[in-house]
């Protein structure tokens, strides 16, 4: 995983940087976390409807940089540092993000220190995050007007990556067939845009992000609650709707053989009535999931409004 320059002389701080980062977050799903927080506040969705990095302006697609330094801030609580943007392992670090890995940009005053140089992307619900050292060896000849630059070709090949290609909860409005997502769009009101998604995705993760920008509201729990949400809507076409919040609807989710959802994801699963002992039982019956093109003959089970 781990790519350095063989010519390097060891550098502890970036080995002490490291073991703090890997310490903090073993598996790395809080900075995935980080990561996919960062770009749906950038689609700003809820209030939007957007849901893609080319539905960005220019500006946006800039000011995301930021935002991933300030959400990763607040998620670590790193201190910060004199001239970069942290102190981590008392050790001054600077974060960088690009959208296209490599192409960093790196101000003069990060040069000689350790940059956090992340990146990711949506489409293949994966991010990246490594160390490297700002050597002048590594930077490339040319310099913007703010006088920064990027690594070159030695510079790239000698960042320590922590995680590489790891995966990040999935943008599920970019899994599913984009002529499916542009024609819920059409829709007009946010409950029959909520109702569709959970049809498409049935059997897939859902964010609760996504959620919000196919309703355009905040309150995604709203829309998916039995109490006029998608669950008493989709119930008599056989759909139940799990939360990843309600342990009891988790391991439904887990008996039926699809994915478990975190706290933060929902997912639909279309059902039939199965034979006595033959399937799982969901409030006080036995149900297992459809088959493709199976008809539905009777009304899924309804959980709790409270059960979000």
């Amino acid at each position: 995983m781990t790519t350095i320059d063989a010519f390097a002389e060891p550098d502890p701080e970036m080995e002490a940087v490291a073991d703090e980062l890997l310490h903090t977050d073993p598996d790395g799903s809080r900075w995935a976390a980080v990561v996919r927080h960062t770009y749906d506040m950038i689609y700003n969705g809820a209030e939007t409807g957007r849901y893609r990095w080319d539905q960005l302006m220019k500006t946006e697609k800039t000011h995301f940089g930021t935002l991933f330094e300030i959400n990763a801030q607040r998620e670590f609580e790193f201190d910060g540092g004199d001239e970069t943007d942290y102190r981590i392992a008392g050790h001054q670090v600077d974060a960088k993000w690009s959208q296209k890995e490599g192409s960093w940009m790196l101000p003069p005053e990060v040069f000689g220190r350790l940059a956090l140089v992340a990146t990711g992307n949506d489409e293949r619900a994966i991010w990246s995050l490594g160390l490297v050292r700002v050597r002048q060896e590594y930077r490339s000849e040319g310099a913007n007007r703010d006088k920064k630059t990027t690594l070159n070709s030695l510079g790239r090949s000698s960042v320590r990556w922590l995680w590489k290609d790891s995966p990040m909860p999935a943008n599920i409005l970019l899994q599913l067939p984009r002529p499916n997502i542009d024609d819920l769009f059409t829709r007009k009101y946010g409950t029959q845009r909520t109702n569709q998604l959970f049809r498409l995705a049935e059997g897939q993760l859902v964010h609760r992000s996504a959620v919000r920008t196919v309703a355009m509201q905040l309150d995604d729990q709203k829309r998916v609650r039995t109490n006029g949400g998608a669950r008493s809507a989709l119930a008599p076409e056989g759909y139940i709707i799990l939360s990843g919040t309600r342990d009891e609807q988790k391991q439904i989710a887990a008996d039926l053989g699809v994915p478990v959802p975190s706290r933060t994801e929902y997912i639909s699963v279309r059902i039939v009535p199965a034979g006595p002992g033959s399937g799982v039982e969901i409030k006080g019956e036995q149900w297992r999931r459809a088959t493709p093109g199976e008809v539905s003959t009777k009304r899924a089970p309804l959980f709790g409004k409270t059960e979000e």
